[in-house]
C-alpha cells in the first residue's frame, strides 16, 4: 500500500514461473561476478533488475473511494413495565438525551427499533426484533447498539450463545431505568392443576416473594372463587404454601389470589394472581328404578346406557312383597332388592335419582323415602316419570317425597292422542328452547297417549300436553332439584312414531340441568373470546334489553348492550385489545373471561435487572448503566480496538460507538510505471555504463 486508495499491482508479460526463473539466473550471474570482483557488476545488476521490472509490467492504482457513514441502532423497550414511574419519565428522558447527542456527531446514521408493543406477546421480546433490525445493517458499518430498558428480557439468548452482532459488529451498551436492589413483593403460583374432578380435593402451590420483608412477618392472602369471596392464607413470606381447593361446578373456575402492598412496592399487579382450573364430572352415577316393566323401560336404558360418563344401576320391581305364588324360593331367577344398601348406606354416592311409573307397594319403605327427600334438599337431583299410578292413592305424592314434587296429582288420566309443545317459559329455557325433531305438526312432533294431570302450581312448565296441562316441569327443593314428567309415553318419539321427537335430547338437558350444568341454567351469563371481540350471552326467561358493563384489565368500564332474541337468549359484543381478565356482570350476574395469559410474564417480576445485559456485554464489548443513579452518559466515536466506556459507563460516564471508517469503490485510476521504449531506453543506459567501465 502506498497510501489510503492507492497500491501498486503487476500484470507480467510472460509466466511468474520464467520470472522466478530468470530472476535466479540473474542473482547467480551476478554473485559469480562479484565473486570474481568484476568491473560493472553493480551496473549489470540494475540493468538486469530493471529488464525484470518491466517483464513484471507494474502498475500504480488509485481507488476513488466514497465513505460510507456507520450506523447506530437505539433499542427502546415500551413494555408495560417500562411504563411505571419513575421508569416512564427515565425512558422519555433517556431516549430525547440519546437522539440529542447522536444528531450531533459526525458521518453516522441512527436507527431506532421499538419493542414491547405487541400486546399479545408474553414477556418482553428484545433480542428477536433486534436480530431482525440488524439483518439489513452490514456489520463492518455497525457503530453499536444502544438498549433502554429495565433489563427484564424474556427472549435472551442462552449462555454461550451468540446475541445480537456477530463478529465485527459493534459494542452494545444497556441503558437501565431503574436502581439497583429495587425491591418488590410479588405473588408466584408454582403449581395448579389445569383440570380438576368435582368435589374432589386439589392442591395448588403458592410463593410470597418479598425482598423487603422483616424476618418472622406474616402476610394475608385473600382468594376469591369465580369473584365472589372464598378464604384468606396467612403466610411466611418467600415460603411455598399448599393451598387445597375443590370445584362445585363443571367448566372453568377462575381463582383470583391477591396480597396488600408491602414495603418500596413497585406497583401492585404482581401482587395479584389468577388460576383456571376446568372442572369435569366424574362419571355420574344413576339410580333408575322402574316400578313395572313397560315399553318405555328400554328407552330409559338405552338413553342412559348410551352415555359412556354414566354409571347405570338399574332396578325393576317384578315382584313386590304382596304377590304370593307356589314358586320355590330357589327356583325364583331374581335377586333380593337391596334396599337398605340404596337408600340409607350409599345413597349420596348417586348424583341422580329416577323413578319410572313408581307405585308405592312395600319395597322402599316410608323412611327411605324420606332419606330420598333429605337426600334432594341437601342437594341431590330427582325425576318422576310418572305413569298411571300417580294419579291413584299409591303415589308418590302420598309420600315424603310427595312435597317436593311440582305437580299435585289431581286424580284424572287422560287416555287420548295429543301432541307434546313448548309453553312460553320452555320457549325460553335453555332445557327446551331448542329442541328440534322430524316430524309432522306444530312443535313438530309425533304424538303420545296418555297423560297424568296434575295442577302445576310451583316450577317451571316447559311443555303442556292436552288443554294446555302441564306435561315437564322442573323445580327447585332446597339446594337440590326435582323434574317430573306427566306422562309414560315419552318412548313413542324414541319408536320414530309420526315422526318421533326428540327423546334422548329432552331427557338429557334435563338429566344435566338436575346436575346444575352451568350451560343450562335458566339465569346465565357466558362471555366468550371471537376474532379480537368479546362476546356475550344472557339467557333469561324474561327478555333482556340492557347492557352488560365490561371491566377491562386496565381499570377501564365499558358498555356492551344485549339485544334479546326471543329464545331465552339476549347477546352483544365489543372489541377488545388488551390481554388478561376481563369482568362481565350486569347487575345480577357476574362472569369473567380471559385474553392471552391470565398472569403475563412482563409484570411477574419487574425489578430491573442487569442478568441478560451483562451476558450481551460479555459477548461483544459495551457497559451497562443504570440510569437511576447516574443519569445519561455521553456518547462519543471512538477507533476500533479502542476502549467503548468510561470505566464501564458509571465513574467515567460516557460510551462509545466505533469509527469503522467502511468505504464504496466508485472507480479505479490505473497508470502504468515501466511501459514503451522509456523503459527499454532506462534498461539499456546501466549495461552501456557497465560495458564502459569493463572496457577501461
Amino acid at each position: 500500500m502506498i497510501g489510503a486508495g492507492t497500491s501498486i499491482a503487476f500484470a507480467p508479460l510472460v509466466p511468474w514461473w520464467l520470472l522466478a526463473a530468470l530472476a535466479g539466473v540473474a542473482a547467480a550471474l551476478l554473485l559469480f561476478g562479484l565473486y570474481r570482483r568484476a568491473r560493472g557488476i553493480l551496473y549489470r545488476a540494475l540493468a538486469a533488475a530493471l529488464i525484470w521490472a518491466i517483464l513484471a509490467n507494474p502498475s500504480l492504482v488509485d481507488e476513488m473511494r466514497e465513505p460510507l457513514p456507520d450506523i447506530a441502532v437505539v433499542v427502546v423497550d415500551e413494555s408495560p413495565s417500562q411504563r411505571l414511574e419513575p421508569r416512564r419519565q427515565l425512558n422519555a428522558q433517556a431516549l430525547a438525551a440519546v437522539r440529542e447527542q447522536l444528531r450531533g456527531l459526525d458521518n453516522l446514521e441512527v436507527r431506532t427499533v421499538r419493542v414491547g408493543l405487541d400486546r399479545r406477546d408474553d414477556g418482553t421480546l428484545l433480542f428477536g426484533p433486534l436480530e431482525r433490525a440488524l439483518a439489513e445493517v452490514p456489520r463492518k458499518r455497525l457503530a453499536g447498539i444502544v438498549a433502554i430498558t429495565d433489563g427484564q428480557i424474556h427472549d435472551a439468548p442462552d449462555a454461550g450463545s451468540n446475541p445480537n452482532g456477530g463478529p465485527g459488529g459493534g459494542p452494545v451498551h444497556f441503558l437501565l431505568t431503574g436502581r439497583k436492589n429495587e425491591r418488590d413483593r410479588r405473588l408466584v403460583v408454582e403449581s395448579a392443576p389445569s383440570y380438576g374432578l368435582l368435589g374432589k380435593p386439589l392442591t395448588m402451590t403458592i410463593r410470597l416473594d418479598d425482598n423487603a420483608a422483616r424476618p418472622g412477618g406474616n402476610a394475608v392472602i385473600r382468594i376469591k372463587r369465580d369473584a365472589r369471596p372464598w378464604r384468606q392464607i396467612t403466610v411466611e413470606p418467600n415460603v411455598s404454601v399448599p393451598v387445597e381447593i375443590l370445584l362445585d361446578h363443571r367448566g372453568q373456575t377462575f381463582f383470583e389470589l391477591e396480597v396488600g402492598p408491602g414495603r418500596n412496592e413497585l406497583t401492585m399487579e404482581n401482587n395479584r394472581k389468577v388460576v383456571t382450573i376446568n372442572g369435569i364430572r366424574d362419571r355420574l352415577r344413576v339410580l333408575l328404578i322402574s316400578g313395572e316393566p313397560h315399553p318405555g323401560q328400554r328407552a330409559w336404558r338405552n338413553i342412559l346406557k348410551s352415555d359412556p360418563g354414566v354409571d347405570l344401576v338399574h332396578f325393576t320391581i317384578l315382584r313386590p312383597p304382596e304377590k304370593r305364588d307356589m314358586t320355590p324360593v330357589n327356583e325364583l331367577a331374581l335377586i333380593s332388592f337391596p334396599v337398605r344398601e340404596l337408600f340409607q348406606e350409599k345413597l349420596d354416592q348417586f348424583h341422580l335419582i329416577i323413578f319410572d311409573r313408581y307405585r308405592r307397594r312395600g319395597v322402599i319403605r316410608a323412611h327411605f323415602l324420606q332419606n330420598i327427600a333429605d337426600y334432594v334438599r341437601q342437594g341431590g337431583a330427582l325425576m318422576v316419570a310418572a305413569g298411571p299410578a300417580y294419579a291413584g292413592p299409591l303415589s308418590l305424592a302420598h309420600t315424603a317425597i310427595g312435597p317436593l314434587l311440582p305437580g299435585r296429582p289431581t286424580g284424572e288420566v287422560y287416555r287420548r292422542g295429543f301432541r307434546a309443545k313448548r309453553t312460553d317459559q320452555g320457549k325460553r329455557h335453555p332445557v327446551t328452547a331448542r329442541l328440534s325433531g322430524a316430524g309432522v305438526g306444530p312443535e313438530p312432533w309425533g304424538r303420545w297417549f296418555r297423560q297424568i294431570d296434575a295442577d302445576g302450581q310451583r316450577g317451571h312448565i316447559l311443555l303442556s300436553g292436552l288443554d294446555d296441562r302441564p306435561l315437564l316441569i322442573l323445580d327447585r327443593a332446597g339446594k337440590g332439584r326435582v323434574a317430573q314428567l306427566l306422562s309414560d309415553q315419552a318412548w313413542l318419539w324414541d319408536r320414530g312414531f309420526e315422526g318421533g321427537g326428540p327423546q334422548s335430547e329432552m331427557l338429557r338437558r334435563v338429566s344435566h340441568w338436575l346436575m346444575k350444568e352451568p350451560e343450562l341454567e335458566e339465569e346465565y351469563l357466558l362471555a366468550r373470546i371471537r376474532e379480537r371481540r368479546l362476546e356475550v350471552l344472557r339467557r333469561s326467561l324474561k327478555p333482556v334489553n340492557r347492557a352488560a358493563r365490561v371491566a377491562t384489565p386496565g381499570g377501564r368500564t365499558l358498555s356492551a348492550p344485549l339485544k334479546d332474541r326471543a329464545d331465552g337468549t339476549a347477546t352483544g359484543s365489543i372489541p377488545v385489545e388488551t390481554p388478561g381478565l376481563y369482568r362481565v356482570a350486569d347487575g345480577k350476574l357476574n362472569t369473567m373471561v380471559a385474553i392471552g395469559s391470565l398472569n403475563p410474564r412482563e409484570m411477574s417480576d419487574v425489578r430491573t435487572s442487569d442478568r441478560h445485559a451483562r451476558r450481551a456485554v460479555q459477548a461483544h464489548g459495551g457497559s451497562i448503566v443504570w440510569l437511576g443513579e447516574t443519569g445519561v452518559p455521553d456518547i462519543r466515536r471512538v477507533a476500533p480496538k479502542r476502549r467503548v466506556s468510561g470505566a464501564g459507563g458509571v465513574s467515567g460516564r460516557w460510551i462509545g460507538l466505533r469509527r469503522n471508517g467502511d468505504y464504496v469503490v466508485t472507480g479505479i485510476r490505473e497508470i502504468p510505471l515501466l511501459a514503451g521504449f522509456l523503459a527499454l531506453l532506462l534498461a539499456l543506459l546501466p549495461m552501456l555504463l557497465g560495458w564502459r567501465r569493463e572496457s577501461q
